[in-house]
């Protein structure tokens, strides 16, 4: 009887479909396209629904067809129509049109493209030969991303190995190394550069991975690539499930500059501010600066608070998060009809199927010790599986999903307002709404008898506003030298596509169990590859240039941000979002050197037998200078930070080397919205490139207190080149202006503290 019943099976579809067609009730996906979102206070989804009802027949029937309902910039709906609908619907009323569900044709994966930098101009082999040194959590070298099609042997620079059992190299990937100094492996680890988490695959994609088609479970799909498609990728495993110890990172720093790389990607920080000695990356950073290795680091995810920025020491390239132009968003369509978009990276398609819609706080684990308060945020172990099952279910907090599947739950509604700017991806079917809408939903809960809903699978919508700074990219000001503006520049880390570890959660919830080969994840550990990419680019059309020239050139390009997206401004921004095209030919740089960063650690208070420790060079002395003020460090911006009550009283001096046209004329010109700032000379002219100019910026005023960042710039433009160096006023407390040994009297120690490890732990950014 079963098998007889197989046999007939795809006959009964035929005939259906047959019959279906024959009425004309074949149903394809239609817009509605009605014009302007209407005036006044009513709701356009029930005048969406009441449209379909009317032409559909039945309540039921409207609530099966709808797909989405516009309503926030313009007035429509999408539902599956069969021809005779479609015709009915183009006569009615209000109706501008109704246009067929066209495929349209495939893009790319957005990040760098966006950034106008769809593909570098640069020859292959000149990327070939620039390296860039990625610590993180290894990589998955089997990806796609790393193969070495059409690649040359590495360049004879190179000094590296590639370490680890059942673990390859090739001419893309060139070298491997792993660091465990606690010889502590948690069960999901692998000792070996084999990747287990995703995060280091991730970043090194990002950075320099291969153009490959990739998607997320069919989202996003496109093209995936990485900054410098053609460079050379070294790995230093330093993190594992349980952190990235200092030592560890100190120790691939050591390898990483002797193997002869160009470029360090550390998407890692502390979780509290440490003084430039006591911080493995300012110190590790440095060594590299010496040997003209540039040292890119994100700027942590402790956003929006203020003076949470890490990665702060001025050799470093102080990386923030801002969006692209696409986000993921999901749809909750409840029974009445109501739809509302939240952001989700949502894969699972429930096929417009309606599910019994409940509320976690009346699926409280009582048996487990939970109750109704706990099981509204539907916590892991809160929930009732017996009223749970099949369901899906309103959470009054975002969560990793995992409660929900877990208790057999078909998907959650999370409410939210805290992640607003970017998207998770969950185990089920899942959106994150706000709490306004979150109210709204469970008032239909508890108005109705039988409440209803699905979620649709996710879609992509484009981002007009981008590019603005997420809100969880740490901000400024310094916690350390507030005279330096940190973070220095934005680069695109929202929603960001790229290689992953095969046998990594692709979602939040860590007892996901799903594979894939690319993901989609946020933060400022992606932004920091994205300027790593960049850097490595700017290397390779100079391979001589020092790594303050190229952090220079990066920022004096970068794209001026819309100060109106973020109350921060430079805190937020730093110099804008960063432009590697126009990186190659900046015009004028802001170098610096060894010497000039010991001079600023003198002020900084640091002796002189410390320095000639750092240095190895007994004539590394801070001589007369005295600790005071790093307005004569030749950075690519400007930060003057004054004491509450004091007298707006600073003079800021500035050497620029002529990278652009041998003869050529600078005017230089300060915008700031008051007449505080003053530029000596006002012209600079050059006859050879490499030649060096000075200039000073006198900055006087009244005295202020409790003043907010003050925004302004100072520009140097010849005709050709705009070189922009970005300038902040503000005020701090007295006496913040010096660092102060008391931050290191409240500061927990790293042995036994729960923050560090035995020699230090940092987390990922």
């Amino acid at each position: 009887m079963a098998k007889a019943m197989l046999h007939f099976l795809p006959y009964a579809l035929l005939l259906a479909a047959f019959v279906l067609a024959c009425h004309g009730q074949e149903r394809k996906v239609h817009i509605v396209y009605m014009g302007e979102q209407p005036k006044g206070d009513f709701s356009v989804a029930s005048t969406h629904h009441s449209m379909l009802e009317t032409v559909l027949g039945s309540t039921s029937s409207a609530k099966d067809s709808l797909i989405y309902s516009y309503g926030k910039s313009f007035n429509g709906f999408a539902a599956r129509l069969s021809d005779e609908e479609v015709a009915k619907l183009s006569e009615m009323e209000g109706v501008v049109s109704v246009l067929p569900n066209h495929k349209l044709k495939l893009h790319t994966t957005r990040s760098w493209d966006f950034m106008g930098f769809s593909k570098g101009t640069l020859p292959a082999p000149i990327e070939g030969k620039v390296i860039i040194g990625v610590l993180d959590t290894g990589i998955w070298p089997e990806s796609d991303s790393f193969n070495d099609d059409d690649f040359g042997p590495p360049p004879s620079k190179w000094k590296g190995k590639c370490t680890g059992a059942n673990f390859t190299c090739n001419n893309k990937l060139i070298g491997a190394r792993y660091y465990n100094s606690e010889d502590y492996y948690d069960t999901t680890d692998i000792k070996s550069p084999r990747d287990s988490e995703g995060h280091g695959t991730h970043t090194a994609s990002t950075a320099a991975g291969r153009e490959v088609p990739a998607s997320y479970f069919g989202l996003a799909a496109g093209i995936a690539r990485g900054g410098v498609p053609n460079a050379r990728i070294a790995v230093y495993k330093v993190c594992w499930a349980s952190g990235c110890a200092s030592a560890d990172i100190l120790a691939a720093f050591d390898d990483a500059i002797a193997d002869g790389v160009d470029i360090i990607s550390t998407s890692l920080g502390a979780p509290f501010p440490l003084e430039y000695l006591e911080d493995p990356i300012a110190i590790g950073s440095f060594h590299a600066m010496k040997y003209g290795i540039l040292t890119s680091s994100s700027a942590g995810n402790s956003g929006p608070f203020p003076a949470t920025v890490s990665n702060y020491a001025p050799w470093i390239l102080t990386v923030a998060a801002s969006t692209i132009d696409r986000r993921f968003v999901a749809k909750a369509v409840l029974g009445n009809g109501e739809i509302y978009s939240g952001l989700s990276v949502n894969n699972f398609d429930l096929n417009g199927k309606s599910y019994p819609l409940i509320w976690g706080g009346d699926a409280a684990n009582f048996s487990a010790g939970a109750n109704s308060v706990i099981s509204s945020q539907c916590f892991r172990g809160a929930m009732n599986s017996y009223k749970v099952k099949g369901k899906i279910v309103f959470c009054e907090r975002i969560g990793d999903g995992g409660a929900i599947l877990s208790a057999d739950g078909v998907g959650a509604i999370m409410a939210d307002s805290l992640f607003t700017d970017f998207a998770f991806s969950f185990p089920l079917s899942a959106t994150v709404i706000t709490t306004e809408d979150g109210q709204r939903v469970l008032d239909y809960i508890r108005s109705t008898e039988n409440p209803v809903a699905t979620i649709l699978v996710g879609e992509t919508d484009k981002d007009v506003m981008a590019p603005y700074v997420v809100s969880f990219s740490s901000r400024g000001p310094n916690p350390i030298t507030p005279d330096i503006l940190k973070p220095d520049l934005t680069a695109p880390g929202v929603d960001i596509l790229a290689a992953w570890s095969p046998v990594a959660p692709p979602s939040v919830d860590f007892e996901d169990t799903r594979s894939v080969e690319y993901n989609i994840i946020s933060g400022t550990s992606m932004s920091c590859p994205h300027a790593s990419g960049a850097a490595a680019y700017v290397k390779a059309a100079h391979p001589k240039w020092s790594a303050a020239a190229i952090k220079s050139a990066l920022m004096t390009t970068a794209h001026v941000l819309d100060p109106k997206k973020n109350d921060e401004l430079e805190f937020a921004y730093g110099s804008g979002h960063i432009n590697p095209l126009k990186a190659v030919k900046p015009g004028l740089v802001f170098d610096a050197s060894e010497a000039d960063y010991v001079h600023f650690l003198c002020k900084q208070g640091y002796n002189t037998t410390t320095l000639k420790l750092i240095t190895g060079d007994n004539s590394s002395s801070c001589g007369r200078t005295k600790p005071g003020r790093a307005w004569d460090l030749n950075y690519p911006s400007f930060s003057l930070a004054v004491e509450d009550g004091q007298k707006i009283d600073a003079v800021f001096t500035r050497t620029v080397t002529n990278v652009g046209s041998p003869n050529s004329t600078y005017y230089i010109n300060a915008y700031t919205p008051y007449s505080w700032v003053s530029v000596t000379p006002s012209t600079l002219s050059f006859s050879a490139v490499g030649e060096k100019k000075s200039f000073t910026v006198k900055v006087s005023g009244p005295p202020i207190s409790q003043q907010p960042i003050v925004s302004g710039a100072v520009l140097l433009t010849d005709g050709v080149h705009v070189v922009r160096s970005p300038f902040v006023i503000y005020t701090i407390l007295p006496g913040a202006a010096y660092p102060s040994n008391s931050i290191l009297e409240k500061r927990p120690s790293f042995k036994g503290s729960s923050l560090y490890h035995g020699n230090g732990i940092l987390g990922r950014n």
